[in-house]
């Protein structure tokens, strides 16, 4: 079957204000949407701020596509400062149709990251690759690769956080501490998970690579653990003490989803490209100072 592609053209790409999305594809099961950088993909407790799962309801209620009781469905996230393609379903079924086969109906996601190189040139990674290397999150539930016997500090809050429950929001929770730290042989460890990054150099700069990248597993700051770890911290990226900031935000996007449609079989492919100015950016190898925008504090990832 021939593949039902949808692609923008640089001059017809969405608007990459950080208060919208772009609606790509909608059906009567699953919507795709452009996320802009510096957006939620879901609230989270306490959060007040907007989300694209909360702006494509209002943008679709508009349309008069749903009902009063009709809403979407997440089946995928992306970090807040990541902006690229994600798909929602619009049904419970659907929801529980994609989630329960994910592996098989999601057939490829691609990335594109800009990341300064490693201050050793003999650290740079090869051309291409694979990263297996197991992720834990800290207090701040941001995610890392621990190094050997990397151990959290045997504190009284460490300890207390291991056995209670706090207050969160003015509910009962889990904290970050509890959730993320198992105990062995008396001893707080940092709980880990699998994660699988598949990279591809695509252009190297004397200052940063432009990297290629997909995932076998979907971990939360997967993307910018294992890349951090390798020594190659993502432009903008102040979670894992980047110094640069070139683009004035987190140079991670989500460039293409490709699937099988859970319902109707047809094969999609949705892409959009990372802005034109990252590849620019990495082959003028210019320094520093000649380039980059000032700096901007970025907020921490939920």
């Amino acid at each position: 079957m021939e593949k039902n592609t949808t692609r923008f053209k640089r001059e017809n790409k969405p608007d990459f204000g950080r208060e919208k999305i772009t609606l790509l594809y909608e059906d009567e099961y699953i919507a795709v949407i452009y996320k802009p950088d510096g957006m939620l993909s879901v609230p989270y407790p306490g959060s007040r701020n907007r989300t694209a799962i909360d702006t494509l309801e209002q943008l679709m209620r508009k349309k008069g596509t749903f009902s009063k009781n009709h809403r979407p469905f997440v089946v995928h996230r992306l970090d807040r400062d990541t902006s690229g393609v994600m798909m929602f379903a619009l049904t419970e079924k659907a929801q529980k149709k994609i989630m329960d086969n994910w592996q098989t109906i999601v057939t490829e996601r691609l990335y594109r990251a800009v990341a300064e190189n490693p201050r050793n040139p003999e650290d740079a990674l090869s051309d291409s690759g694979l990263i297996d290397d197991e992720i834990a999150y800290n207090a701040h539930n941001i995610g890392f690769v621990p190094k050997k016997g990397a151990r959290p500090a045997d504190t009284p809050f460490t300890r207390k956080a291991l056995l209670h429950k706090r207050t969160f929001s003015g509910r009962e929770e889990r904290s970050v501490y509890e959730r993320n730290l198992t105990v062995k042989n008396g001893q707080p460890q940092f709980k880990t998970i699998s994660a699988r990054t598949h990279y591809k150099i695509i252009a190297r700069g004397k200052t940063h690579t432009l990297f290629e990248l997909s995932l076998d597993t979907g971990r939360k700051n997967q993307i910018r653990a294992h890349l951090s770890s390798k020594g190659y911290p993502l432009a903008g990226d102040d979670n894992y003490r980047a110094k640069t900031n070139p683009f004035a935000r987190l140079a991670l996007h989500a460039r293409t989803l490709e699937f099988t449609h859970p319902f109707t079989g047809e094969h999609k492919v949705f892409e959009i490209p990372e802005p034109e100015e990252w590849l620019t950016f990495v082959q003028n190898n210019t320094r520093p100072q000649e380039q980059y925008h000032p700096r901007k504090k970025q907020r921490t990832v939920k």
